[in-house]
């Protein structure tokens, strides 16, 4: 399954079809003339964490049952803005059962999870230019790239 970003959430997956992204980092590119740097941001302590995502089952061509997910987004952190106006939301670890109680119809707890990461627990690093394609795949995306 491949998210999706979105930034306004679908209201009745918003509302009953919650869901965590685990991951140990996201990429953005920052922009140097016509070339563009891959940055990988991840925590600094290399835990991985939450984005807040919402899930949907559908029927495609000839009935086929489809699951898909996307990544809610939000406004940058200062540590992504210098490379775009928008990130995942990255959910506190204390809000992950709340956020996936299915019974949690709290629109406006659940709207105040939707909120930039403090910067100060995350960091970013240059990595490989393989991670431009999707053929790349493997744990050497995510090395830093030699200074």
């Amino acid at each position: 399954m491949r998210p999706v970003v979105t930034k306004e959430p679908h209201p009745n997956a918003f509302k009953s079809r919650r869901c965590l992204i685990p991951t140990e980092g996201f990429y953005e590119w920052k922009k140097e003339g016509r070339a563009k740097t891959p940055l990988l941001i991840h925590r600094k302590d290399g835990e991985p964490f939450g984005m807040a995502g919402l899930w949907e089952r559908w029927h495609g061509k000839d009935d086929e049952t489809i699951e898909s997910c996307t990544i809610i987004v939000t406004e940058a952190n200062a540590l992504v803005r210098d490379l775009h106006d928008r990130m995942p939301v990255i959910l506190a670890p204390e809000d992950y059962a709340a956020w996936l109680d299915p019974e949690n119809n709290d629109a406006e707890c659940l709207r105040a999870m939707l909120r930039p990461a403090e910067p100060k627990a995350w960091t970013l690093v240059e990595v490989s230019r393989k991670v431009n394609s999707q053929k790349n795949d493997g744990p050497d995306l995510i090395e830093p790239v030699a200074a």
